[in-house]
């Protein structure tokens, strides 16, 4: 388990931080940023009008962990953030597959551990946010794979493909369940 005392107790957690897109803070003091690879690629990428036609990402966590098996305390923190590669398909020089991470052919284990330990993380009445952009697998197939119904969402982007879903962590004795289907905008 990974001490995290020494620092100002941090309340927030990203386990697969990638290149920190979604932050507007990319480096917040509050939040530990992890993911399982820290690398610096060049990719083919024309769409951001560079003349040579290349993107330089940088995946440069705090601390290289994988989701699935959180080196972390039960209940350790308040918010996290869960934004895992949602891609299935793609090439081997992919800048899609560089940018986001690829999930392996047992996706499905996979985010069903990285749910599972991002509640285990997180603090009774913690927050979880979730995000999913279903180009390749829809979300409903991802919900099903958690253990909680999320409380509220919202679809964004150009297709309306991304999906923003919260998740509050029960109080024990207080638990929803999934037996009532939970269906985001699809």
């Amino acid at each position: 388990m990974v001490d995290i005392s020494a620092r100002t107790a941090p309340r927030v957690l990203d386990p697969c931080c990638g290149t920190r897109m979604m932050w507007l803070d990319r480096g917040h003091p509050d939040a530990v940023f992890g993911d399982k690879r820290r690398e610096t690629v060049t990719v083919t990428d024309r769409s951001h009008g560079r003349a040579d036609g290349t993107r330089t990402l940088t995946v440069d966590p705090d601390l290289l962990m994988d989701f699935r098996a959180l080196p972390f305390e039960d209940c350790s923190f308040r918010l996290v953030t869960f934004d895992p590669p949602h891609l299935v398909r793609a090439g081997p020089r992919s800048w899609l597959a560089a940018k986001y991470g690829k999930l392996g052919e047992d996706w499905r284990q996979d985010l069903r551990a990285g749910f599972a330990e991002c509640f285990r993380v997180l603090a009774t009445d913690g927050v979880l946010i979730f995000k999913w952009n279903e180009t390749q697998v829809r979300v409903s197939e991802v919900l099903a794979l958690t253990p909680y119904p999320p409380m509220f969402g919202h679809v964004s982007g150009r297709k309306g493909l991304t999906h923003w879903l919260v998740f509050m962590r029960p109080n024990a004795g207080n638990e929803p369940t999934l037996s009532r289907e939970v269906k985001p905008n699809e």
